[in-house]
């Protein structure tokens, strides 16, 4: 058939392995299922375009395996969900689709649900073809072949380009040289209803915009590239209109001790964080723990309390442990390491296993991969494109090759060098200022006092303060030099607070203890 041999005249082998995978699922499909036992779903859009003429590659086959004449009924069940927010233009290529390939098109105006429930209800559907892409909202937990889910009809959706990308679904419609929706021509890269959709300002062509000239009733018009020619395939939704997003996950806020009023509420409540650093070089002692003592410090200056700090080998089940209990004790947890192609690069797999999710082919990282180390990024294949699915955000900066990866209150820092890890620590920083998840709290008061004493003669005074300021955080630890004198830490959020206790530490140490 002539979508097979424009395929393989393509010379993109990338895009013969998606094909030769889609095909398989299709074939694989058509031999379960009798004819009139499958169906596909048909929206108009670039994906179910891209499916249609898989599907009519996928019949052909089959009607040559099978010797039957070439113009032999296809007899899939064409279904179209019609709305009243719909596109015309959707429309208008929909019908002129199923005219031209002689679909057999079923209509349906009602939601997507009811329709479904109503069509299965008179006919034997069992599996419906459906365009459904890994980054489409929808495809949280699909593979190829998945059941419907619990409260819906039963039925099998079927996925032949699950894995397929935006750049993937444009080479297959440039190869065929088979028609779309005349909207993707005009910048629309993903279409939805007329409320939530508007060409991709990534096209918008600022050069070519006509003036404005009244006196001939012409007006300034936005211009816009056709969809095809986005290079940058992760923007593919900057057209669709978001809604204003959630609230970021809250953890566990630590009360210091103090009682709280509205004037001091600010001061006393610590936010708490966990730093987990993932690599068997630490463990052996090879490398310094850079990166954990970093964000350490920086938390600190945040006013934020660091309640945990782990180093932990490169294993899946030691990551997902340390994450699963942290995640749930800590407001947020930050990683460092253990992200790449090898096997050894274990941190996502850690954190898809520590909240039950699967590691998944994400398209928009893909792209990221694509646009750092082109024709090297070898898709699906390259480990560092699989994210644990549903709980992925990608947080993009301008200063950032690579965005930092969020999943829930978790955030995975992937710095190679010390340099780029406090780069993306940077713009994490700048990020949080309009999400509040590492936003400033109120600094911490640290006092440090070095003393002649030993530990044995300060633990008595040391003692009666601890019991005098249980609201205050007081520590002891020895320098790290050849004299090793103890220094005593008075640490907390009430200045006042922190200044008397070092007073009557002063006062209740012998004269000499704390040298000016």
């Amino acid at each position: 058939m002539e979508i097979c041999r424009a395929v393989d005249a393509s010379c993109d082998r990338r895009l013969q392995a998606k094909y030769k995978h889609a095909m398989f699922v299709i074939d694989r499909t058509l031999a379960l299922y009798r004819p009139d036992e499958v169906a596909f779903s048909f929206n108009g859009g670039k994906d179910s375009t891209v499916l249609l003429h898989l599907l009519r590659a996928g019949c052909a086959a089959l009607k040559s395996k099978l010797s039957l004449p070439a113009d032999a009924e296809d007899r899939i069940r064409t279904i179209y969900f019609e709305g009243p927010d719909a596109f015309p233009e959707i429309d208008s290529f929909t019908y002129e689709t199923a005219q031209e390939y002689n679909l057999e098109l079923e209509v349906l105006r009602q939601d997507f649900k009811s329709g479904l429930e109503a069509l299965l209800k008179n006919k034997p559907i069992k599996a419906i073809f459906l365009g459904t892409r890994i980054g489409d909202p929808n495809a949280v937990g699909q593979e190829q072949f998945s059941p419907s889910s619990t409260g819906w009809p039963p039925f099998m959706r079927v996925n032949p380009i699950l894995d397929w990308s935006y750049r993937d679904v444009w080479a297959f419609l440039l190869a065929c040289k088979v028609p779309y929706c005349k909207l993707y021509d005009q910048g629309y890269t993903s279409i939805g209803s007329v409320h939530d959709t508007v060409p991709n300002e990534a096209l918008y062509i600022d050069s070519s915009v006509e003036k404005d000239c009244p006196e001939l009733g012409l007006s300034r018009k936005k211009a816009y590239k056709p969809a095809y020619l986005l290079r940058d395939g992760r923007l593919e939704r900057a057209g669709r209109l978001r809604k204003q997003p959630r609230k970021d996950y809250q953890g566990p806020g630590v009360a210091n001790g103090v009682e709280n009023t509205d004037t001091q509420a600010n001061v006393d409540t610590l936010y708490a964080a966990s730093v987990l650093s993932v690599g068997d070089e630490l463990l052996r002692g090879d490398m310094d723990d850079q990166m954990g003592t970093f964000l350490s410090k920086e938390l600190f200056s945040l006013g934020w309390t660091v309640t945990r700090r782990a180093v932990v080998p490169n294993d899946i089940d030691a990551v997902a442990e340390e994450i699963e209990q942290r995640s749930s004790a800590s407001d947020i947890v930050l990683v460092c390491g253990g992200v790449g192609p090898l096997h050894c690069d274990v941190t996502l797999g850690g954190v898809a296993k520590a909240f039950g999710v699967r590691l998944a082919p994400d398209e928009e990282f893909e792209e990221y991969l694509r646009q750092l180390v082109g024709d090297n990024c070898a898709g699906d294949q390259n480990a560092m494109a699989r994210l644990p699915e549903g709980i992925t955000e990608l947080l993009h900066h301008k200063r950032l090759s690579i965005p930092v990866i969020k999943c829930r209150n978790v955030f995975v820092l992937s710095g190679p060098t010390i340099r780029d890890f406090k780069l993306q620590y940077q713009c994490l920083l700048e990020l949080s200022k309009s999400r509040d998840f590492l936003a400033t709290q109120h600094p911490f008061c640290l006092i440090r006092l070095e003393t002649q004493l030993s530990k044995v003669e300060i633990a008595k005074p040391f003692s009666q303060l601890a019991a005098e300021y249980p609201d205050l955080t007081l520590g002891c630890y020895h320098q790290q030099d050849d004299k090793g004198a103890p220094v005593i830490n008075i640490m907390g959020k009430n200045p006042v607070r922190v200044k008397a206790a070092a007073c009557a530490l002063r006062a209740l140490a012998p004269k000499q203890a704390f040298p000016a």
